[in-house]
C-alpha cells in the first residue's frame, strides 16, 4: 500500500463528503479510491469513515487521523516544491461555512475572483445560521458573526457592519412610521431573528446616546438573515437587518429605513480557524485573499 497516497485518498474523502466526488476529483475510480481508503483502516486497525449507500460520516478516529494527515500532506507538499525549486500554487479543497445573508451578499459574487487567483482550490461552502463545529464537522474555517465565543480558534477580524431598522411601503402606508421605540413597542408589528439551536428571540436594539432600549415580542421570526429579510418585504412588520445586506432593497425603493436617529451596535464578522491548519497552504491563501478582499471595509457598508 502507497500509504500516503491512501492518505491522501482518505482526506480527500473527507473533505468532498463522498467517495464519487473525491474520486473525480482525484481523476481514479471510485474502487480504486475505496480500496486505497480501505486498505488504509486495515494498517491502522481502526474504522475512519463509516460508509452507507449515500452517505458517510467521519468515527472520531478519523476526524483525529484526518487532522494529522492533512498536516502531513501539508508538510510533504511544502518539502517537494521546495526541492523543485519553485513556489507551489496551492490545490486542493476547502470547506468553508458561512451564514447566509453574508453568502448571498458577499461571499458567493466575490468567490469568481478567488477561483481566478487560485484556479486549483476547490471550495464546497457551507450556508446557514447555524454555529458549525469547526473541528468535528471537517470545516476548515467559518465566517462568525459578533463577540468571539470559541477562544481556542483563531479569529481574524473583517470588518463591522452597520443595522438598519426598516419595513416595507405597503406596511408603512398601512401602521403609519414608528415615531421612537415606544411607540413601535405598542403599535406596530415586530420582525426578528431567532437561534435555532435555543430558540431563543433577539431583540430589536435601540442606542440614543446614553439611551439603550431592547424590545422582544416580535409577532414573525427567522432564524436566518434572509428570512428576516423577505419577512420584512413581504410587509409582515419592522424588522432590523445589516444594511450592507439590504442596501439594494433600499435603493430600488422596496423597504424604508425608519428611526434613523436610534442606532444599534455594530456588528463584528470574523474569520475563525483552528491553530493546527496554520501549515494548509490552500487555507492560508484564502485567509489572505479574504483579509484582503474584505479587511478595508468601513463600518457603514
Amino acid at each position: 500500500m502507497n500509504q500516503l497516497l491512501a492518505m491522501r485518498a482518505f482526506v480527500r474523502v473527507v473533505e468532498a463528503g463522498s467517495f464519487n466526488r473525491a474520486a473525480d476529483q482525484m481523476g481514479m475510480p471510485r474502487s480504486s479510491l475505496s480500496k486505497l481508503v480501505s486498505d488504509l483502516e486495515k494498517h491502522l486497525g481502526t474504522q475512519l469513515i463509516h460508509r452507507t449507500t449515500r452517505t458517510i460520516s467521519v468515527t472520531s478516529e478519523g476526524i483525529q487521523y484526518f487532522h494529522q494527515a492533512e498536516r502531513i500532506i501539508s508538510i510533504v507538499d511544502a518539502a517537494d516544491g521546495a526541492v523543485r525549486g519553485k513556489k507551489q500554487r496551492p490545490g486542493g479543497h476547502l470547506r468553508i461555512d458561512a451564514p447566509v445573508s453574508f453568502a448571498h451578499s458577499l461571499l458567493i459574487p466575490a468567490l469568481p475572483d478567488f477561483h481566478l487567483e487560485y484556479p486549483d482550490i476547490t471550495v464546497s461552502l457551507g450556508i446557514n445560521d447555524r454555529t458549525v463545529n469547526i473541528v468535528g464537522e471537517a470545516v476548515d474555517c467559518a465566517i462568525r458573526a459578533g463577540k468571539l465565543q470559541d477562544m481556542t480558534m483563531i479569529g481574524r477580524k473583517l470588518f463591522d457592519l452597520e443595522y438598519v431598522t426598516c419595513a416595507s411601503p405597503a406596511y408603512l402606508e398601512k401602521w403609519g412610521e414608528p415615531k421612537d421605540p415606544e411607540d413601535l413597542k405598542r403599535n406596530h408589528m415586530l420582525v426578528s431573528y431567532f437561534f435555532a439551536a435555543s430558540g431563543k428571540p433577539e431583540p430589536l436594539i435601540f442606542n440614543a446616546g446614553r439611551e439603550t432600549q431592547e424590545i422582544y415580542g416580535s409577532q414573525f421570526a427567522a432564524n436566518e438573515g434572509d428570512g428576516v429579510i423577505h419577512m420584512i418585504l413581504a410587509g409582515l412588520g419592522v424588522g432590523q437587518q445589516l444594511r450592507r445586506f439590504v442596501q439594494p432593497q433600499i435603493d430600488a425603493g422596496k423597504m424604508v429605513p425608519v428611526l434613523n436617529r436610534w442606532k444599534r451596535p455594530l456588528l463584528p464578522f470574523h474569520l475563525v480557524y483552528p491553530p493546527n491548519r496554520h501549515q494548509n497552504a490552500r487555507l492560508q491563501v484564502f485567509v489572505n485573499w479574504m483579509i484582503e478582499q474584505f479587511g478595508s471595509y468601513s463600518s457603514t457598508l
